[in-house]
């Protein structure tokens, strides 16, 4: 019984030697090489992946903004590039105001007065404190029950848009609020969030309000 037991052991364990487990990589052909699939897989994971993290920053700025938690919402800006606020779609990095996050941090909580572009229409300069900008401009609308996209534009009116020239490599989202029927659609409004790069992380470097202009 002793020797019958042996001998199956010993055959198990040449059977196991001519034909062991084998692997099988997904991402790789015969030669070791990445598959054009896995490259396209690897690749849609990745654009899956950095949407994700653009729409879930999105949200977690206009929870910020809608809660006027703004000492949270300066956790977002970029810590070298800082950020800038567009009051229209046309972006003018002469005149619109900038701030770095340390200067955001240290001018929000007070009452200093910043000019923050031209009113369309009037032309006069809209001037108020951080706060107000921010409450009253800025998050002029409930932009969370917003419709939301990532690098497209929903919003369009007679302003300029030149997003993609002043931001040529960055990223943006929009909250867009339709407009209503009794205005034939033309009091939309929409808020844009430009992010870009840096060391593994995306930051918000603009800030842009949208809507029909005159």
């Amino acid at each position: 019984m002793k020797k019958i037991f042996f001998l199956i052991i010993i055959l198990s364990s040449v059977a196991c030697k001519k034909n062991p487990q084998k692997f099988v990589n997904d991402h790789t052909d015969s030669s070791g090489k990445v598959t054009d699939s896995a490259k396209n897989t690897i690749l849609n994971n990745a654009l899956v992946s950095k949407e994700e993290s653009l729409k879930k920053l999105n949200e977690g700025i206009i929870h910020s903004l809608k809660e006027k938690n703004y000492n949270n919402f300066s956790e977002y800006i970029h810590p070298q590039k800082g950020v800038r606020f567009s009051m229209y779609a046309f972006i003018n990095p002469a005149e619109d105001k900038k701030f770095s996050k340390a200067d955001f941090k240290k001018y929000q909580p007070g009452k200093t007065i910043f000019t923050w572009g031209s009113m369309d229409g009037s032309g006069d300069l809209y001037k108020t404190t951080i706060n107000d900008y921010l409450g009253k401009w800025v998050y002029s609308t409930d932009f969370a029950m917003g419709q939301f996209s990532l690098n497209e534009f929903q919003g369009s009116g007679n302003s300029l848009n030149n997003l993609k020239k002043i931001y040529p490599d960055a990223d943006f989202t929009e909250n867009f609020i339709k407009g209503s029927e009794a205005n034939a659609g033309m009091d939309w409004k929409c808020l844009r969030l430009v992010f870009e790069e840096y060391q593994g992380k995306y930051y918000l470097v603009g800030v842009i309000n949208d809507q029909w202009t005159i």
